[in-house]
């Protein structure tokens, strides 16, 4: 499946410490966005305890006031956590009510229903996609094909700014989205790609449009994750291989990716950087697999690492997998989770060890692998507090 489109084909920190920011540490857990497509009850973002050892307890949902779609695109962050001055919170995006839900973190609950324009009050096709940038959050409302950005405001409230129309070069809707700095660098379902001025809070759009090397071949890039420093783009994708690119963006502009083939798992429909940036973690989303690739930081050069054995289960308990998140928000993360698709609602969240020997890595599943998660979940995007530093 080269397109990652699915749906519309069918040790840690301890209660009662402070974080640096001043944040007064809940226990350590993951998020889900349930994104759960009923309209009664409506969806729910899902808490779960994080122990030692790393396995998960719960889940605890809370209510997002709103519907999801129960799938999309495997490159849309539905979920993000930012943790601004003295207070934490989560954002979970409801695709079917074109809404974003705020919650705050020490309480877990509710604290409002965020909107755009009546221009993205459309059946979101693939989603609400987020990402955090500055003291703004930004959404793709795939409905419309507007990127709207929204002042955060204290108690995890937003204020809507203004939006801008974000089209590819054949007019594909805007999929992967991701921030540093000033720059927000975007994929489109059309297999294109394009960077934003974001300094004054608004996207701008800069001239450097392309289409992603290969995207007529096999090709089809969707997730987007940014180095530290903001000097690489990564891009993983739709393909019948592990396939990532990797832009230099250090100008201010998207330069043409370099092409990384690093096995051959299906798919690389989610990129995450280890929180030391010495590794890539891959969701293989068709194949059921996670592949683990060695990253220079310096260079932009990726390296073949390790891909997992297909997760238990796969293709009879669940279907495709979505974005990897690490345990700890340093050195290569700790654990991996990885939430396991199943539009029916029996989603689960896939726990994985990365070893080492010899130079070289692995990655298996650990004996509490997999966790279950809320009744009616279609698990895509899930988060870890505290999360990764950048």
């Amino acid at each position: 499946m080269k397109k990652s489109l699915i749906a519309l084909l069918l040790p840690a920190c301890c209660a009662g410490q402070v974080a640096a920011s001043g944040v007064p540490a809940a226990t350590h857990f993951l998020v889900t966005n349930d994104d759960v497509q009923r309209q009664d009850p409506p969806s729910t973002v899902s808490f779960f305890a994080i122990g030692q050892d790393g396995a998960l307890a719960g889940p605890d949902p809370v209510s997002t006031g709103g519907n999801g779609m129960a799938g999309g695109f495997f490159g849309i962050d539905r979920l993000v956590i930012v943790v601004n001055r003295d207070e934490a919170c989560v954002f979970a995006s409801n695709a079917q009510s074109e809404n974003i839900a705020g919650f705050d973190v020490r309480e877990r609950k509710l604290t409002g229903l965020f909107k755009g324009t009546v221009d993205d009050i459309k059946l979101a096709r693939a989603g609400v996609g987020l990402a955090r940038g500055g003291d703004y959050l930004y959404a793709t409302f795939s409905g419309s094909g507007n990127i709207a950005a929204f002042r955060m405001r204290p108690g995890c409230k937003l204020d809507f700014s203004g939006e801008v129309h974000a089209g590819g070069l054949s007019g594909g809707i805007a999929e992967g989205l991701a921030i540093r700095g000033k720059l927000m660098v975007v994929t489109y379902g059309d297999g294109s790609l394009g960077s934003f001025d974001v300094s004054n809070g608004l996207p701008v759009a800069h001239d450097d449009m392309r289409y992603a090397p290969g995207v007529r071949e096999d090709f089809n890039p969707g997730a987007v994750d940014i180095t530290r420093d903001g000097h690489y783009a990564i891009f993983g994708g739709g393909a019948t291989q592990t396939e990532v690119q990797v832009a230099d963006i250090s100008s201010g502009r998207l330069a043409t990716p370099t092409v990384y083939k690093l096995g051959p798992a299906w798919g690389a429909g989610s990129v995450r950087l280890s929180p030391d940036e010495r590794l890539l973690y891959v969701s293989n989303s068709a194949g059921g697999r996670v592949t683990a690739a060695f990253f220079d930081k310096s260079t932009g050069k990726l390296k073949k690492g390790c891909t997992s054995a297909p997760l238990k289960g796969f293709y009879k308990s669940f279907t495709y997998i979505g974005a990897v998140a690490t345990e700890l928000p340093s050195g290569s993360g700790g654990l991996l989770y990885v939430p396991e698709f199943d539009s029916h609602g029996g989603s689960r969240i896939g726990i994985l060890r990365l070893g080492w020997s010899n130079g070289g890595c692995s990655l298996s599943e650990t004996m509490d692998s997999p966790a279950r998660g809320s009744s009616g979940a279609a698990l895509l995007s899930i988060g870890v507090y505290p999360p990764r530093p950048f």
